[in-house]
This record gives C-alpha cells, structure tokens and sequence, in this order.
C-alpha cells in the first residue's frame, strides 16, 4: 500500500506543478478564460483524484478488517464532473466550457503520461 500512496502523491504534486503553470497562464496571456477554464477542470479532477484515493483507501482497510464497505463510487465523481461544468455555463464570461472538459481530464492525462515513461524506463533499467 506504501507504493499506492507514493505514486498518489507523485501525481498530486504533478498536479500542483501544472496548476502553477495554468496560473502563470492565466497572468502572462490574454487566453484567461480558457486558463481559468484549465484550472477549474484541474482542480476538479484533483479533488476526484482524492476522493478515488480515499474510496481505494477505505476499501482496502474493510478488506483487511473484513467489513463491507458502502460507497457511491463513479457517481459522485460523475457529479462533481457535472458540477464543474455547470459552473463554467453558469459563468462563461470566466470560465471556457471545452477547457474545463479537458481540465477534468488532466489528471488522468497525467496518470498516462506518467504510466508510459515507467513503461518506457524500466526495460532499459532491466539491461
């Protein structure tokens, strides 16, 4: 379990990393809608990052104390997912709709991206 919550940190801070790249963004450029739109998906899809971790977290103590765990699973990230969205119709002059989509994925985008470079390193490490 100790190398579950290393790699959760690992993509936490590459998170972080990339928000304080969208808020250097969002100051520099005159695209700040579309970087605020970036940040509010990020910061969605971190915080489901979390509640995924957590989920994962508690259901691996159950499994070890063996007790049933109840849990909405997908469907109360589906709704933050929503949420974000709403947002981001409710205040378009803010918030870019397309961008707060592909924010929400960057947490995962990150997680691929991270997944392929272990691929890709440890064959050569094997040698």
């Amino acid at each position: 379990m100790d190398e579950y919550r290393s790699v959760f940190f690992k993509y936490i801070k590459y998170t972080l990393y990339l928000l304080s790249i969208l808020f250097v963004g969002y100051a520099v450029t005159p695209y700040k809608t579309i970087f605020l739109g970036l940040a509010l998906g990020t910061v969605f899809g971190l915080y489901n990052l979390w509640s995924m971790y957590s989920k994962i977290e508690r259901m691996g103590q159950a499994v070890i104390q063996q007790k049933k765990v109840k849990s909405l699973g997908s469907l109360s990230r589906l709704l933050l997912a929503g949420l974000a969205v709403l947002i981001a119709m409710k205040y378009p002059e803010h918030f870019h709709l397309l961008s707060v989509v592909v924010g929400l994925m960057s947490v995962y985008i990150i997680m691929l991206i991270d997944s392929l470079t272990q691929a890709i390193r440890t064959p050569k490490e094997k040698r």
